[in-house]
C-alpha cells in the first residue's frame, strides 16, 4: 500500500529490534554507529568468496574511524541491528531476501536468515535510532515503469525514515532521471559527495546538490529536525572509487547486453533478481564489475563512517 504522506506510514516498533552487544554499548556511550544491509553480503548479492571480502572491507572501513558497524538481518525470526563479525559465515551464506514489507512475515514465521534490503535496513536502523546507513547502490525506478509500475520500496523508505543513506547512487541499470524525480517528489534531499554526476550506463545525470571538498560533514549529512518539521532521510552519493570509469558509450553497450538476460531470468523470481543482474554485468564486463562493486561498497562505508563520526554526540 502506498501512503499519501510517507512520514505518516507505520514503522517497525523498537521492541521488535534486538541490538547486538557492541551496538548497545555504542549507543549507551554515545559512540558513532553505521548501519549496513546484509543482502549484498549474502549469496543473493555478490558471489562467494567476493561477498566475504566485501563484508571484511566494509567492516574494516568502519573500524578504521572508530565507528561501530550495525549489520542488519533477520536471524531465527529476530530483527537484529548489529550482527557480530564471528557470524560472517551465516551472513555470507544462503538467505531469503527481506524487504521492508517482508519484515513482519520474516519475524512471524521465524525465518532462519532474512537478508535485509535497503528498505528493510532503513526500517531497522530507524527503530534502533541509528542515524547513518551505508550500502552499495539503492533501488529506484525501473525502466519501463510507466507500464509496469515497478518502483523500488527503497525510495519510500528513504522518505519515511530520518536516516542518512550513503550509496553509489541508484543501480546503474535503472531509470536514473525518473529515480531522481521520484526522490524530489518525496522531498528527499539528494547530494553528490564531492562529485557532480550520478554513475550510469549511458548519458551523465547530474546530482541535484553537491558536497564540496572540505565541506561540513555535519551540515551535509544532518538528518535532524528542521525548524519547519522533521526531514526525511538524505541520500548521499559517493564519487571517487564508486563509479564505473568506462566511457559512456561502452557503459551503454554493457547495459544493452545485459537487458535480455535480465528480462528472461531476473523477473521470474524476485529472490534471484539481484544475483542474475550482477552475474549478467560480470559476464558483460569480463569480470571487471566485481572489483568495482567491492571498491564502491568499501568507499561508501568509509564515507558513511565519516558522517557518523560528524553526527555523533
Amino acid at each position: 500500500m502506498a501512503y499519501a504522506d510517507p512520514m505518516s506510514a507505520p514503522k517497525l516498533p523498537p521492541s521488535f529490534v534486538q541490538l547486538s552487544e557492541s551496538v548497545a554499548d555504542a549507543k549507551r556511550l554515545g559512540r558513532p554507529i553505521l548501519g549496513f544491509e546484509s543482502t549484498i553480503f549474502s549469496e543473493l548479492g555478490l558471489p562467494l568468496p567476493h561477498n566475504l571480502e566485501c563484508l571484511d572491507r566494509c567492516l574494516d572501513a568502519a573500524d578504521a574511524y572508530g565507528v561501530t558497524p550495525a549489520l542488519t538481518a533477520v536471524l531465527d525470526g529476530v530483527a537484529w541491528a548489529g550482527v557480530e563479525r564471528s557470524d560472517a559465515a551465516i551472513i555470507c551464506g544462503p538467505a531469503k531476501k527481506a524487504a521492508a514489507r517482508d519484515l513482519s512475515v520474516a519475524i512471524g514465521q521465524a525465518w532462519p536468515y532474512g537478508a535485509t534490503t535497503v528498505s528493510a535496513s532503513l526500517e531497522i536502523c530507524a527503530a534502533a535510532g541509528i542515524e547513518v546507513f551505508a550500502t552499495g547502490g539503492i533501488g529506484g525506478v525501473h525502466r519501463g515503469w510507466a507500464a509496469t509500475g515497478d518502483i523500488s520500496a527503497d525510495l519510500e523508505a528513504l522518505a519515511r525514515h530520518q536516516v542518512v543513506t550513503v550509496s553509489a547512487g541508484a543501480k546503474v541499470f535503472l531509470d536514473l532521471p525518473a529515480t531522481l524525480e521520484r526522490l524530489e517528489t518525496d522531498s528527499v534531499p539528494v547530494l553528490g559527495w564531492q562529485c557532480d554526476e550520478v554513475p550510469g550506463l549511458s548519458r551523465p545525470v547530474k546530482w541535484p546538490s553537491r558536497c564540496p571538498p572540505g565541506g561540513d560533514r555535519r551540515r551535509s549529512g544532518s538528518n535532524r529536525s528542521s525548524p519547519l518539521g522533521p526531514w526525511p532521510g538524505r541520500a548521499t552519493g559517493c564519487g571517487p572509487g564508486s563509479r564505473d570509469r568506462r566511457p559512456p558509450a561502452r557503459r551503454a553497450r554493457t547495459g544493452r547486453r545485459t537487458r535480455p538476460r535480465r528480462r528472461r531470468r531476473g523477473r521470474r523470481n524476485r529472490q534471484r533478481h539481484h544475483p542474475v543482474v550482477l552475474g549478467a554485468l560480470a559476464d558483460a564486463t569480463d569480470g571487471r564489475s566485481i572489483p568495482t562493486n567491492l571498491a564502491l561498497a568499501e568507499n561508501n562505508a568509509r564515507v558513511g563512517a565519516q558522517i557518523a563520526v560528524a553526527l555523533a554526540p
